[in-house]
């Protein structure tokens, strides 16, 4: 017997979850930092109206939150690697929590970015650790599509849902700026218990501190279909950046209507298909669905500003629905073809490239249209947006037109 292995021996029983087990509880965490990082959208009118914060100081907030993001990834996304997936959740789920408490507290600007800072630092962690356990602790099954709709749709679909539930519980129960953030903070900490019961899947090595070099990780082999999944990336969440920034202002000026759970509704119609696109996507070849997910994007997002400009918040809410199964698809089946070729040691790199093309894609069009809103109306802002999705998803439909040919997936 090795010594490794004696060590281990003399360890006391620890009751783990089973296989399918550990890979609910990875989802969930992955989900509810997301989910926590959503709650306070629908509070952002409460924040304008009680606490004098503008559309522009709303669009540093995204900007900020997305760049925190992005910071986490490029300097922590690898880190799951060398300490093991566990440690690094927990240190997410604690940042969650602490984001919750401080929003608690906002009644300016600055305690606004402090909260949202550290929700940031939570979703950048979250997205590889908990992401590369989701992938680690897959079902062995014809479910092999399921990592990828869980790692692509749950940060964009589990932002809108805790807006809506935040929104519904601002509008209809007490205490409407600190209720849904102390509920989501208990619920924070009773994922961190269940984590605690899983097995690792990603023993220590060493290595930490080199982890943290700056360092943008591409596969062997998937640099072309990675590119096609960045730019595809880049259309749908900046797109999806405009929602989060400007629900608030929208439903307000253009839908004439200052309900949180209004706001909630109108953030959370951009993407909240999104699983399900992801779904059926799951059942195509994924290249195919890319390119069919892209197509549809683009078009719903013009429809999607007509109906902002004519001031319809129906269609407006329908197209928008669309539009989210449409980059449900197209992000589920590029994120599908770059894993299918990586191995479990390049998982975390991999998805931190791919969360910080995402997240980028977002804040950098933010930062501009957070100046651009100080002159222009949101629906012409929203046109810049539209713009942006156009040259970046044509982009990715070019760049899918010339790809060699895939790799045979990596053995599971």
């Amino acid at each position: 017997m090795s010594a490794a292995q004696a060590r281990i021996e003399r360890r006391p029983h620890v009751p783990t979850l089973p296989r399918a087990g550990v890979f609910a509880m990875a989802s969930a965490a992955l989900i509810f930092i997301f989910v926590s990082s959503g709650v306070p959208v629908p509070l952002y009118n409460m924040f304008r109206e009680a606490d004098g914060i503008t559309d522009g100081d709303l669009a540093l907030t995204t900007v900020t939150y997305l760049a925190f993001t992005a910071l986490s990834l490029l300097l922590l996304g690898r880190l799951s690697n060398h300490l093991g997936r566990k440690p690094v959740i927990f240190a997410a789920l604690f940042f969650a929590i602490a984001g919750c408490a401080v929003m608690t507290q906002v009644h300016s600007l600055p305690v606004l970015l402090a909260a949202r800072m550290l929700q940031g630092l939570a979703c950048g962690l979250a997205s590889t650790a908990a992401g590369a356990f989701v992938i680690d602790s897959a079902p062995r099954s014809r479910l092999l599509w399921l990592p990828a709709v869980v790692t692509s749709s749950a940060p964009p679909f589990a932002i809108p849902a805790g807006a809506l539930v935040s929104g519904t519980l601002s509008q209809f129960a007490p205490f409407p700026r600190t209720l849904t953030l102390c509920l989501t903070a208990g619920v924070l900490f009773a994922v961190a218990v269940l984590v605690a019961l899983c097995p690792e899947t990603m023993p220590r090595r060493p290595g930490a501190f080199g982890a943290l070099m700056p360092r943008v990780h591409v596969p062997k082999g998937s640099g072309r279909i990675l590119a096609a999944a960045g730019c595809a990336l880049v259309a749908t969440w900046s797109f999806s950046g405009f929602y989060q920034a400007f629900a608030p202002g929208m439903t307000a000026d253009y839908f004439h209507s200052d309900s949180a759970l209004m706001i909630s509704v109108v953030f959370a119609s951009a993407v909240f298909l999104a699983p399900l696109g992801g779904s059926i996507s799951g059942r195509m070849v994924p290249v195919t669905a890319f390119r069919i997910g892209i197509v549809a994007f683009l078009i719903a997002t013009v429809a999607i500003m007509v109906s902002l400009h004519a001031e319809a918040v129906v269609p407006f809410l329908v197209i928008s629905l669309v539009g989210g199964l449409a980059q449900g698809a197209a992000n589920s089946s590029g994120m599908r073809a770059v894993l299918d070729n990586v191995e479990t040691k390049d998982r975390a790199g991999t998805l931190a490239t791919m969360y910080l093309i995402s997240y980028s894609g977002a804040a950098l069009p933010g930062l501009a249209a957070g100046q651009a809103s100080k002159s222009m109306s949101l629906p012409d802002v929203g046109t810049g947006y539209v713009a942006l999705a156009m040259v970046a998803g044509i982009c990715a439909l070019v760049i899918t037109a010339f790809r060699k040919k895939p790799a045979e997936p990596v053995e599971r």
